[in-house]
C-alpha cells in the first residue's frame, strides 16, 4: 500500500526496477552493502567520499582503494544509472539544459541556472507526470514512472561537477539552490525524494551537504502528503503550484482540486509555514484571459493577507501547438498591482530557457 499522498502509477510492461546504487542508501545500509559483497564496511566512507565529496565517479580516480576493488564497488554500487542525450544551452551559457536518458530508456530533464548571486538547479522527481495540468507540457505527456532516490541525487551531482569544472558559463561555482521543480509531482514521489533531500543535506562524506534552507519541494496540493512533509522536521521550502483562487477554475487548470479544494491546501500550506518558521511560496502562472483577471487577483490577495506566503508569479512559458499563451504586460502589472494593495509580497519569475524548449517536459517531448 502506498503511504497517504503518494499515489499509485503502473509501469510500462517489461520495465526494470533502477539498479542499486549509493545515493539510495543510508550511511549504515552503505556499510551493510559493502560488507555483502567482501569488502571493508569502512570502504564505504571512502566511497562516499569519492561520490558526495570529491564528485570523482571513475574508479579509476579512486586511488585510495586498491585497484582490485574499485571495479566490483563500481559495479555494485555506482552503476551507470542515466546518460546524457544533449545540453542546451542559452543566455549567455548560463542557463544549461540537460535530457537524460535512464537504463529503461525513460527520458528526464534538468535545468543548470547561473546568476550573479547564485546557482540554482531544477531537477525532476518523476519521468512524466500524473497530475494531468492542461497547460504543462509534462502533465500531458502523462506518468512513465517515479524516478529512484539515486537517480534524482545523480542529477544535482552531475551538475554539482560541471559547475566545479567550469563547464557552465561564468568559472567554477558551488551549486546554492535546488528546486523540486522540473518533471513530476515531487510529493506523489514521497519516500525517494525525501530520500534525495536526505542524500542533498547530509554533511560530507555522507551526502552533498547542501543547505536544506536552499532546497524548495513544489507540490500541487497533495493534502496529505503535505502533512506529512510538515512532520518530516525539515526547513526546506515549500512551494504550492496554485494557478487559481478559485476551485472552479482550479478544478480545471489542476485537476487534483477536486479531491483536495483550494482551502484544504492554503490550510496544510500554513500549516507548514507554522512547523518550519519557512515563507511559503505559491506559484501562479499567468494565462491568458484564464486566470489573469483583476477579481482573481483580489481574490488571491485575500486569500494570502497576512500570511507567511510569498506570491511568483510566472509568464506561461506555452507548449507547441497549446491554447494556452502568456498574459499581456498590462494584465501582469495590473495583477501584482491587486496583490500588493493586499500587502502580499510578489515577484514575477525571470523567464530562461524559451529558446530552448525552456517549458518542463518540451525537450523530452520533442526527443520522442
Amino acid at each position: 500500500m502506498p503511504a497517504p499522498g503518494e499515489l499509485t502509477f503502473v509501469a510500462p510492461r517489461g520495465a526494470k526496477k533502477p539498479p542499486r546504487h549509493l545515493a539510495d542508501l543510508t550511511p549504515q545500509e552503505r556499510r551493510e552493502a559493502v560488507a555483502e559483497i567482501g569488502e571493508k564496511p569502512f570502504r564505504a566512507k571512502q566511497l562516499s567520499q569519492h561520490y558526495f565529496g570529491r564528485l570523482a565517479h571513475r574508479p579509476e580516480e579512486w586511488t585510495d582503494i586498491p585497484a582490485a576493488a574499485r571495479g566490483r564497488l563500481a559495479e555494485e554500487l555506482l552503476p551507470e544509472l542515466m546518460s546524457v542525450v544533449r545540453h542546451i544551452s542559452c543566455d549567455d551559457d548560463a542557463t544549461r539544459k540537460t535530457l537524460w536518458r535512464l537504463h529503461d530508456g525513460t527520458l528526464v530533464e534538468s535545468v543548470l541556472m547561473r546568476y550573479p548571486d547564485r546557482v540554482t538547479m531544477c531537477v525532476s522527481s518523476q519521468a512524466g507526470c500524473g497530475m494531468n495540468c492542461p497547460f504543462c507540457a509534462t502533465g500531458q505527456a502523462g506518468l512513465d514512472r517515479n524516478l529512484s532516490t539515486a537517480e534524482i541525487v545523480h542529477q544535482i551531482v552531475d551538475g554539482a561537477r560541471a559547475l566545479r569544472d567550469g563547464e557552465v558559463a561564468g568559472g567554477s561555482a558551488r551549486l546554492s539552490n535546488i528546486v523540486f521543480m522540473g518533471m513530476g509531482e515531487p510529493l506523489a514521489n514521497y519516500k525517494r525524494v525525501l530520500g534525495a533531500i536526505r542524500r542533498l543535506t547530509d554533511p560530507a562524506p555522507d551526502g552533498l551537504g547542501i543547505s536544506q534552507r536552499g532546497i524548495t519541494v513544489s507540490t500541487v496540493g497533495l493534502v496529505p502528503a503535505m502533512h506529512r512533509f510538515a512532520d518530516e522536521g525539515l526547513s526546506c521550502r515549500l512551494a504550492v503550484s496554485l494557478h487559481a483562487p478559485d476551485d472552479e477554475l482550479r478544478n480545471t487548470l489542476v485537476p487534483v482540486n477536486t479531491r483536495w479544494t483550494v482551502r484544504e491546501v492554503l490550510d496544510a500550506a500554513w500549516r507548514y509555514a507554522d512547523v518550519s518558521g519557512r515563507r511559503v511560496s505559491i506559484e501562479y502562472a499567468l494565462i491568458r484571459d484564464i486566470n489573469d483577471q483583476g477579481w482573481r487577483a483580489d481574490l488571491l490577495g485575500r486569500l494570502l493577507k497576512g500570511r507567511r506566503a510569498h506570491v511568483n508569479l510566472i509568464p506561461l512559458n506555452p507548449t507547441p501547438g497549446s491554447k494556452w499563451t502568456a498574459s499581456r504586460p498590462e494584465d501582469e502589472a495590473e495583477f501584482v498591482r491587486a496583490l500588493e494593495t493586499h500587502g502580499v509580497p510578489v515577484t514575477v519569475r525571470d523567464t530562461r530557457g524559451q529558446e530552448i524548449d525552456g517549458a518542463c517536459g518540451q525537450l523530452a517531448a520533442s526527443q520522442r
